[in-house]
C-alpha cells in the first residue's frame, strides 16, 4: 500500500546543489517575490514605503512586473481588476500603517465584488508586534485589526521561514471561490535581514473546489424541469466561474428566462430571445421575476442592487446556488447549494430533462417592451443617446470599468457588454474613485485591447493623480469624464428626498488643460460629437480623456 507521506518528491542533486549554495545579496524581501513566482504571478502592484523597501529591493531581482501608482487605494482597485480580467491573485504591495490604511477602501470592494488581491503589507520590527506602544513609526496598536473585517483571511509572519508558507496560504485562500481579499504583514526586520534560506522554488497553492451536493442538484433539475413558470438570475458568481456558457445551455434547456445582476453584466448574451437583460431597477421585470414558480438564483445573494431594493418577494420556489456561504439564503428562504456556479451548473445540466416552452420568449418581449415604454414616457432621450455613444465607440472585446456616476447607474440596466467579463464598476462596496485606476489595472492584464473608464467630475478628482501612472506605463486607457459640476447622483437624491441639495456642487479643474499637463491627450466633446471622438481616442494607442459637459438625470425609481 502506497501513503501520501510515501510520495514525498526526492530533490535532484543539482537542486540540492542549489539549495545549499543560495545566491548572496539576498534578503526577506526576495523570499517574497520568489514566492509569488513560484506561485505564478506575472505582476505586482503597489507604492513603496520605509519599512517595505525590502520588498521593493528585491523587484529588481525577479522577473515580476511593477505597476506603481501614485495612491495606495487607486493601487488596490488595479489590483482588483487585474483579478477580475484574470482570475489570477494579484499582488499588491504596501507599507506599514497610513500606506496600508489607504488601501482599505480599495480592499473593500475587492471583498464585496469577489476579486482576488493578495495585499502584502510591511509591518514594525518584530519587537513591536503585541501591542506595545514602543513609538515606532507607522505604529499601529494592531495593524491587522483594521483588515480584519474586511478580507477573507489575515496572516503575519515573525521570521523568514514563515514568509513562502504564509503567502501561499493567502494565494489559495483569495482564489478559493468566492474569490476575494487577503492580507499577509511582514515586520521591516524580517524583510531586510539577509536571507541563506534557498531561493523558493515553484509552489502549488491550487484551492480546493467548493462542489455542490448531488442530492441538492437532483431536487434541482426536478423542480426546473417540472415548472411553469421558471426563471433565472445570474450574478457574478456566473462571470467569475467563467460559466456563461454553461448558463446559456441550461437556459436553452429549459427555456427560462434569465435577467442578469448588475455585477454579473455579460453573463447571458443581452439580444438573446431568452434575456430580460439587466433591468432590475423596474418594477416590470421584478414583477415578472416574483410570479416564476421556480426561480434559479446563480451566483448572487441578491443584495439591494440585486433585489430592487428588497422589494423584490418571490412567491415561487426559490433554488439558490452561491459559493459565498454567508450568503447563501440570507435574504430569501431557498433550496441553498452552496458550490462554484460552473460546477453546479454542470451537474444541472448533466441532470435536468428537456422542457419545452414556446411561450417564453413572447414573454420576455412583452416586459422589455414596457420596460421600454416606461423610459420613453421620461424624456430621457439625452441619456440614452449617451449610452449608446459609447457603446458604439467601444470595440466588442474592449473592457470598460465604471465609477460611481450617473452614466454607470445607467449602464447598469441600459449597457450590452456584448462579452461577459467585460464591464466592470464599483458597485460592490459603492464608493468613489474606482474607474479609471481599475481601467490602468485591466490594460496591465492585457495591454493588446484599448480599456475605458467612466467617471464623473466628482469621482474624477480621486483619481487624477493616475494621469501620471498612465503617462509612465503607456497604458491604452481612455478615460471618459462626464462633467456636471458635482456629485451629481447626491444632488439628484438629496433634491428628491429634501427639496434642495447641500454639499454637492463642486469647484474642479480644466480636465482637458490638467490632462494635457501630464502629457495625456485629452479633447472636450459633446453629446453629437461623443460617438466619433470615443473612437478616435479608444483607437489611438496610449492614454487619452474624453471630457463631456452635461447634467444627466436618472430614469424614475420604481422601489419607492
Amino acid at each position: 500500500m502506497t501513503h501520501d507521506h510515501d510520495l514525498v518528491l526526492r530533490p535532484t542533486a543539482a537542486q540540492t546543489e542549489a539549495a545549499l549554495n543560495p545566491p548572496a545579496g539576498r534578503n526577506g524581501g526576495d523570499l517574497v517575490v520568489e514566492t509569488l513566482s513560484g506561485l505564478g504571478a506575472t505582476t505586482v502592484f503597489g507604492l513603496p514605503g520605509q519599512h517595505a523597501l525590502g520588498m521593493f529591493d528585491a523587484l529588481r531581482r525577479s522577473s515580476l512586473s511593477y505597476v506603481g501608482l501614485r495612491v495606495e487605494n487607486n493601487a488596490g482597485f488595479a489590483a482588483d481588476a487585474y483579478g477580475r480580467m484574470t482570475g489570477e491573485a494579484a499582488p499588491l504591495l504596501l507599507s506599514t500603517g497610513p500606506g496600508a490604511l489607504m488601501s482599505l477602501a480599495a480592499l473593500q470592494e475587492a471583498a464585496a465584488a469577489s476579486a482576488p488581491v493578495l495585499a502584502i503589507g510591511s509591518q514594525v520590527p518584530v519587537a513591536g508586534l503585541g501591542g506595545g506602544r514602543h513609538g515606532y513609526l507607522h505604529e499601529l496598536r494592531d495593524q491587522q485589526a483594521s483588515f480584519r473585517d474586511i478580507v477573507k483571511s489575515v496572516h503575519t509572519v515573525r521570521t523568514q521561514s514563515q514568509i513562502p508558507s504564509a503567502i501561499a496560504a493567502a494565494w489559495e485562500s483569495a482564489l478559493t471561490a468566492p474569490h476575494g481579499p487577503v492580507w499577509v504583514e511582514i515586520p521591516q526586520d524580517v524583510l531586510l535581514a539577509e536571507t541563506t534560506l534557498p531561493v523558493v522554488t515553484a509552489m502549488d497553492a491550487t484551492p480546493e473546489e467548493v462542489v455542490p451536493r448531488p442530492e441538492l442538484t437532483a431536487v434541482a433539475a426536478h423542480l426546473l424541469a417540472n415548472a411553469e413558470r421558471p426563471a433565472i438570475i445570474a450574478g457574478g458568481g456566473v462571470v467569475r466561474s467563467d460559466a456563461s456558457g454553461k448558463l446559456l445551455a441550461l437556459a436553452q434547456r429549459i427555456q427560462a428566462p434569465v435577467v442578469t445582476t448588475f455585477g454579473g453584466k455579460g453573463a447571458f448574451p443581452w439580444e438573446h430571445p431568452l434575456s430580460l437583460q439587466s433591468w432590475l431597477e423596474d418594477r416590470h421585470t421584478t414583477d415578472f421575476l416574483e410570479d416564476a414558480d421556480v426561480l434559479l438564483v446563480v451566483g448572487s445573494g441578491l443584495g439591494e442592487l440585486s433585489s430592487n431594493y428588497h422589494t423584490f418577494a418571490p412567491r415561487g420556489r426559490v433554488i439558490q446556488i452561491e459559493a459565498d456561504a454567508g450568503k447563501l439564503e440570507s435574504n430569501h428562504p431557498a433550496l441553498g447549494i452552496h458550490a462554484d456556479a460552473r460546477l453546479a451548473l454542470s451537474a444541472l445540466l448533466e441532470t435536468v430533462a428537456v422542457r419545452e416552452d414556446p411561450t417564453a420568449p413572447e414573454r420576455v418581449a412583452a416586459v422589455l417592451a414596457k420596460v421600454r415604454d416606461r423610459i420613453a414616457a421620461q424624456d430621457l432621450t439625452l441619456e440614452q443617446r449617451i449610452v449608446a455613444s459609447v457603446r458604439e465607440a467601444l470595440p466588442d472585446t474592449s473592457p470598460s470599468f465604471w465609477d460611481m456616476t450617473i452614466l454607470a447607474y445607467w449602464a447598469w440596466s441600459a449597457f450590452d457588454p456584448r462579452h461577459p467579463n467585460t464591464m466592470h464598476s464599483a458597485q460592490g462596496a459603492g464608493g468613489l474613485g474606482y474607474g479609471f485606476p481599475a481601467a490602468l489595472g485591466a490594460a496591465a492584464a492585457d495591454p493588446t485591447r484599448p480599456v475605458l473608464a467612466v467617471s464623473g467630475d466628482g469621482g474624477a478628482m480621486y483619481s487624477i493623480a493616475e494621469l501620471a501612472t498612465a503617462k509612465q506605463y503607456g497604458s491604452d486607457v481612455t478615460w471618459l469624464i462626464v462633467d456636471d459640476g458635482g456629485y451629481g447622483i447626491l444632488r439628484e437624491y438629496m433634491t428628491d428626498a429634501f427639496g434642495e441639495a447641500t454639499a454637492t456642487e463642486l469647484s474642479r479643474p480644466d480636465f482637458v488643460a490638467l490632462a494635457e499637463s501630464f502629457g495625456v491627450p485629452a479633447v472636450r466633446t459633446t453629446p453629437e460629437s461623443l460617438t466619433a471622438d470615443l473612437t478616435k481616442a479608444l483607437s489611438t494607442p496610449g492614454p487619452s480623456v474624453v471630457v463631456l459637459p452635461a447634467l444627466l438625470r436618472m430614469f424614475e425609481p420604481t422601489h419607492l
